[in-house]
This record gives structure tokens, sequence and C-alpha cells, in this order.
């Protein structure tokens, strides 16, 4: 029997073997060619001058023009500033406030309050920013719970989402508050894996609960702390459309406004087809280099590897 014919009846035999999860996958994969393949041929209409009255087959060709517009636009600088500052903070939060939590969770002996613990700061994970807006624009208003607070204390009230100058870092707590505890479960995990015996080792040489955190628990975390952070720089563009949409008012445009939300307004409400699809490609193209960017990282300083 030749090589290539084992070498065949092989693969036929894993094909086989495997056919049950390349059925599993099929949804998926269908999924992701309808929704985000077919739709690159949308792309086109950053080059166009576009009319929805004809196909995207049959509209002029002008070029850059529509990059050359969005770029001397003067509030597009202002737009890519308020996403980047709100990006890199909630990027900060997301991996300070979790692994702090973590840290915190791991302590806990009593497991049946520890597991009560994460299930409650998980849950708003779970909940969309289209209810969680109704919720805090009743908490954050002017007459909300947050505000009888402060002026029961005798602090002056705070416009939380109408000041420009509160609504980024509210911005940054309510979406902290929503995500951390969904991404505790990654660090606490990475905890629960470091071994015992560095911890006993530590304990011999004298080290209490805190030196333990400090000495064992948060190196042998580190490394997951690196990859997290490099795989976040690809969102560091994407400064969370659902929540800013659903709490931004004209107000706070000046420090709230990002490129998602300013893409919806030119394009959705000022039909500007071609630059609002314009100002998307320069963000994905963005966004996908920092990706690579991150992963080529995550493979340097971390050892970890996509493929």
């Amino acid at each position: 029997m030749s090589s290539s014919t084992k070498t065949g009846r092989k693969l036929r035999k894993r094909f086989k073997k495997e056919l049950p999860f390349h059925l599993m996958l099929l949804p998926a994969v269908v999924m992701v060619v309808l929704f985000k393949y077919i739709p690159m041929a949308g792309l086109s209409i950053a080059f166009q001058d576009y009319s929805p009255l004809y196909s995207i087959f049959e509209q002029e060709w002008c070029g850059w023009e529509n990059f050359k517009y969005i770029f001397s636009l003067s509030t597009f600088p202002r737009v890519i500033y308020n996403t980047l500052f709100i990006a890199i903070m909630k990027i900060a939060a997301g991996i300070i406030v979790p692994v702090t939590v973590a840290l915190l969770l791991n302590e806990v002996r009593n497991i049946v309050y520890k597991r009560t613990l994460q299930t409650i700061v998980y849950l708003p994970h779970f909940i969309s920013w289209v209810a969680l807006a109704g919720i805090f624009l009743d908490v954050l208003g002017m007459d909300g719970i947050v505000n009888n607070f402060l002026a029961a204390i005798g602090l002056n009230r705070v416009y939380f989402l109408g000041n420009e100058k509160v609504f980024p870092f509210t911005m940054v707590v309510t979406d902290t508050w929503k995500t951390f505890g969904w991404n505790t479960i990654v660090y606490l995990a990475a905890i629960t894996g470091i071994s015992p015996a560095l911890y006993e080792a530590a304990a011999l040489d004298g080290a209490g609960r805190f030196r333990q955190i400090l000495h064992v628990a948060i190196p042998g975390i580190l490394p997951i702390v690196l990859l997290m952070t490099v795989l976040s720089i690809g969102n560091v563009l994407r400064a969370g459309f659902d929540q800013i949409f659903n709490l931004y008012s004209p107000l706070v445009y000046s420090t709230g406004d990002i490129i998602d939300t300013f893409v919806y307004r030119m394009g959705i409400l000022g039909a500007q087809f071609g630059p609002a699809t314009a100002v998307g490609l320069f963000q994905s193209v963005v966004s996908c280099v920092l990706i690579v960017a991150g992963y080529w990282a995550a493979e340097k300083f971390a050892g970890y590897q996509v493929f």
C-alpha cells in the first residue's frame, strides 16, 4: 500500500471522527459569512458619491473625497480624542478592578458566601444597556438616589449624564460596574491555578496573607493580566456604542461623542452614507492593525499564540 493511500485513509478517518465538531461549527460559520463577510461589499460606499436610489454597482466613484471630507471636519479630531480617552480608561479600569476583586474573593474562606458574591457581581453582565440606561437615568438623575444621598450629606448635586466634564468618567464607572464581575472569573481561575506549595513556602518564610498576595498571587497571574491587556489594544477605538448611545445627549457631545455614535448620526440621521462608511472603514483598519500588534505583543511577552 502506497504512502499516499495510507495518508488518504488517515485523513478520511480523522474527518469522520471530527465531523460532529464541523457540524457544530457550521451555524457559526454561516452567521459569520452572512453578517460579516458579505456586508464587506458595502465598504465600496466609502469611495462613492452614494445615493440610496441606486445599487452600489451603479454609484459614481469619488475616490478619496469622503476621507478628505471627514478629516477636514473640525469635530472629527475631538471625536477621536473622546474615543481614545474613554476606551483607554475603560481598558485600565477593566484590568485593575477585576484583578483586585479576584484577589479579594480568593481570600474568602466561606464557600457559600464566596459563590454568592461571585454570582451577584457578574449578574449585571447579562443585562443589556437598553435596560441599564433606564435604570441609570433614574439613579443618576438630578433627583435620583445618588444625588439625593449627596444632598443629604451636604454635598452639591452632580449632573452625571448632562455635565460634559463628568460624563466620560460616568461612562467608565458604569461600564466597569457592569463588566468587572464577568472579567473577575478569568483572574480568579488563574489564581486558583497557582500551586499551593508556593503559598506554603511563603508561609514558612514568615509571609502573612498580604505578603503572599504580593509575592505569590500577583506574580502568578501576571502573565494572564499582560495577555488580557495586550488583547484589549484592538478595542481602543471602540468605546462602547450601546452604552453611550443610550446615555448621552447633545449636552455632552463635546466629551461623550465617540466614533460609533458619530457614524450613527452622520450616516443614519444625516444620510451622509459615503462619509459615514469612510469613518467606519478608518476605524476598522486602525483596529485591525492594533489587533495584529496586540497578538504579536501577546506572543512576544506572554507566550500566547492564536494558532
